[in-house]
Parts: structure tokens; C-alpha cells; sequence
């Protein structure tokens, strides 16, 4: 029941990917220890800059042979007016205040080039490609696999599926409203689009004809066998490795993750415009009052950095953004290793016992 199609099309042991936690928290190390464990590494690029990319996937290279994935953003950029960007930099020095740094800072671009990413990801021919907020062009699909790259795209919705499948991409990521981190919908707003993992995975799998792997909630043995029952032909687990050894998340960061529970969690645009899973925090609270517009991602991402970035430094969570998904009683700070290997003994001892 473990040996599903996309393991053979990946050459990998294992039907687990690795989520590509952008930030920090996916390092070489992660993603390789991943790899190398026998299921799949994904590195979270979408903050990277091209040199970055090449730098990083030359490093999972030196730690690995085995296959591994790279993960971009794809997205238009926001148009905000002037007087609402001011209104909100205004909002942020009560913060900035509190954490000792400079108010009404300048503003660095917003984003990075998709553009000149995803140029590094084709020519370093990195065996797995997935991608997230929309659909790249069909000139840069066919790039990517012609030059021998699997692509991967993300679903929210059956619809936001069928027109992945049309566009060319080898298999759907479907992520449940459990989820941790950014929403990878692109029809309609997040808030119309939070369908459970359960219920989200059969559908997509009725309606579309190429593998579906399921995110969202996903922490063992117990969640990866419930999502091969559904239809998946793998899981992709973020939350399982933030806290473990080779995760880059901050320190505060794991230890929150791992103090946390089921219901700790929030959907919202306070740190970056664009609607999140995270632990819900004083800033989220606070934002929530807000009186004004929030900017768009990535611009309101932009803007809150400088206090994330403070906040890390001062080990204050509060004003973290502490990304994370549902299934936080079961997140543990073992080995990448030492988790897969787990989920797969549970899942092992679960078919003999009841099959």
C-alpha cells in the first residue's frame, strides 16, 4: 500500500515530501537529511535570491544523491496606493518602538525576480519543481520539463486542479484548510477556499488524472495511510519537521511548535497581505483591529520584516511570524530521519493490524 506510482516516477523510497517551508526553516541540511531518509527534500526559494538558489542547490548536492524539489512563488505584483502603505508604516512604529529599532524605514523590493529564480532552477536541472500562488507561463512548464524537471502545482479547490492539470504540470499538491503557512489559492479569495484535507483530496483525485499528494494536518504514520486510503499518491508534511534537528526555525520558534496545540492556530494576513496558517500571536490580535487596509503580498511582507527579524533577535514570539499547522500536539524535535522512519514503522504496524 506504501508503493504508490509517483514513488517510481521520483525514484525515492518513500510516498513523503517534505514541505517547502520558505524563511528559514528548509535547509540544505533538512531537505537533504529528507532525501536521504528516502522520502523527498523541497527547498522553500521564494525569499531567495538567484544566487541564493544556485548556492543552496549546489549545497543539497554536496549532502545528497538523491532526488530533491526547489519551491517559488509565482504571483503578479500588487499595485497599493501611496497614502495606504504610509497609513500602515505609521501603524508599525507602535512595534518598532517597543523593539528598539529605526521607525518609518525605506523599503527594500518587494520581491525577487520569478523571472530569474526559476532561470537558476532550469539550468541547474533540479530533479523537482513545485510551485505556489498561481501557474507559471506555458513557455516555462515545458522549459522545466524538457530539461528533465517533475512540476509540481498547488490546489486549494477541485477547480484551481483541473486547470493545473490543463496547464501541463505531472502532479497537484492539494492543501487542506489544515495546512500551515501561506495559501496556495489563486481563483478565489482564501477565505472561500479552506476545504479540510478529507474532504478536498478524494474530490481532486475524481477530477483529475494525475497524482494528487496531500497537505495539510498530515504529522504520522496514522495520517499518511488516511491519506493513501483517499486517493493520494503521497503526503507532504511541513509542521512534522519545523521543530526537528535539522530544521532552520528559530529556536523560539521550535519551542513554540512544540508547546502549542490543535486550536492555537489562525488564518491571517497581518505579517504578509496574503491569508496564513500560524500560531496566533499579539501582533495577529492587534492587527486585527486595524482600522485601514492592509497592503497586498508580498508589500505588507516587506513592510513587517524589520519586526520579525527584531523580534528573533529580542527571542520574543509575539511578534514572530510563527507559521505552523493543526496537527501541533503531534510535532516532535527528532531527526528528519528519525521521523520518517517513524511515520513509516506506524503506518507498517497499522496495515498489519488491521488488514
Amino acid at each position: 500500500m506504501l508503493k504508490t506510482l509517483i514513488i517510481s516516477k521520483l525514484n525515492i523510497t518513500y510516498p513523503i515530501f517534505q514541505a517547502p517551508m520558505a524563511g528559514g526553516p528548509t535547509t540544505p541540511e533538512l531537505v537533504a537529511a529528507v532525501s536521504n531518509a528516502g522520502g523527498l527534500g523541497n527547498l522553500g526559494a521564494g525569499y531567495l535570491t538567484p544566487e541564493q538558489i544556485r548556492i543552496a542547490i549546489n549545497k543539497i548536492r554536496g549532502l545528497t544523491d538523491r532526488p530533491f524539489g526547489v519551491n517559488l512563488f509565482v504571483f503578479e505584483q500588487p499595485e497599493e496606493s501611496k497614502e495606504t502603505i504610509e497609513k500602515m508604516s505609521d501603524y508599525l512604529n507602535y512595534y518598532r518602538n517597543e523593539l528598539g529599532i529605526v521607525q518609518n524605514p525605506s523599503l527594500p523590493k518587494y520581491s525577487e525576480s520569478f523571472e530569474e529564480q526559476i532561470q537558476v532552477v532550469i539550468e541547474e536541472r533540479v530533479p523537482v519543481f513545485s510551485f505556489t500562488f498561481g501557474i507559471p507561463s506555458n513557455n516555462i512548464i515545458q522549459s522545466l520539463k524538457k530539461s528533465g524537471t517533475f512540476v509540481i502545482g498547488t490546489a486549494t479547490t477541485v477547480d484551481e486542479a483541473m486547470i493545473l492539470e490543463l496547464s501541463g504540470v505531472d502532479a497537484i499538491v492539494a492543501q487542506g484548510s489544515e495546512a500551515g503557512g501561506h495559501r496556495g489559492t489563486f481563483l478565489k479569495n482564501a477565505s472561500e477556499s479552506l476545504i479540510g484535507l478529507i474532504a478536498l483530496v478524494p474530490q481532486i483525485v475524481d477530477h483529475v488524472s494525475i497524482p494528487v499528494i496531500a497537505s495539510g494536518g498530515i504529522m504520522d504514520g496514522r495520517g499518511l495511510l488516511a491519506s493513501l486510503t483517499l486517493g493520494a499518491a503521497a503526503v507532504q508534511m511541513g509542521t512534522a519537521f519545523l521543530a526537528c534537528t535539522e530544521s532552520g526555525a528559530h529556536p523560539t520558534y521550535k519551542q513554540k511548535v512544540l508547546s502549542a496545540n490543535e486550536d492555537a492556530t489562525i488564518i491571517t494576513n497581518a505579517y504578509s497581505g496574503k491569508a496564513a496558517r500560524g500560531i496566533n500571536t499579539e501582533f495577529i490580535r492587534d492587527m486585527q483591529l486595524y482600522p485601514g487596509n492592509i497592503p497586498p503580498y508580498p508589500i505588507q511582507h516587506v513592510m513587517t520584516r524589520d519586526i520579525r527579524q527584531a523580534a528573533a533577535i529580542a527571542k520574543d514570539p509575539e511578534f514572530m511570524s510563527l507559521w505552523a499547522g493543526q496537527g501541533l500536539r503531534l510535532a516532535n524535535d527528532h531527526s528528519a530521519a528519525t521521523i520518517i522512519n517513524d511515520t513509516i514503522e506506524q503506518a507498517r504496524k497499522i496495515i498489519t493490524m488491521r488488514f
